[in-house]
C-alpha cells in the first residue's frame, strides 16, 4: 500500500469526504491517488488560503477537515488559515508534499526551495 493510499483510508475511517487544496507539481502523484479514491472527494480551490478556511469550515461542521498542500509556497500561503484552526482547536490535517528524496539527496537546486540545496531546513 502507498502512503498516500493510506493515508487517504484513515481520513476516510474518520469520516472525511472531502480534500481541500491546490494542486502542485510536488503533490500531482498524491492527487492522483485522491481522484481515483472512492470515499474522498478533491475539492480544488483558487489559492492554499482559501483552501485552508475551507478546510476549516468544514472541519467545524464536520468534526475533522484536511488539506492538501505543495511543498514551501503552497504551504506558507496556507499559514494563517491553518494558525488559526489550531488557536481554535479546530482538528484539521495538514498533507504536505516535498521533492522527491532522490532530489533532497542528492542536494539539486529546484522550484520553491531556497536556491541554495540545503535541505536540512525541510
Amino acid at each position: 500500500m502507498k502512503i498516500g493510499d493510506y493515508l487517504l483510508a484513515e481520513l476516510a475511517g474518520r469520516g472525511v469526504r472531502h480534500l481541500f487544496g491546490v494542486p502542485g507539481d510536488y503533490s500531482l502523484a498524491f492527487l492522483d491517488q485522491v481522484l481515483a479514491h472512492p470515499e474522498v472527494t478533491w475539492v480544488g480551490n483558487c489559492n492554499e488560503l482559501n483552501a485552508g478556511y475551507a478546510a476549516d469550515g468544514y472541519a467545524r461542521i464536520s468534526g475533522l477537515g484536511a488539506l492538501s498542500l505543495t511543498y514551501g509556497v503552497g504551504e506558507l500561503s496556507a499559514i494563517n488559515a491553518v494558525a488559526g484552526a489550531y488557536a481554535e482547536r479546530v482538528p484539521l490535517v495538514v498533507l504536505g508534499s516535498l521533492p522527491a528524496r532522490r532530489t533532497l539527496d542528492a542536494g539539486r537546486v529546484v522550484h520553491h526551495g531556497l536556491g541554495d540545496a540545503d535541505w536540512r531546513r525541510v
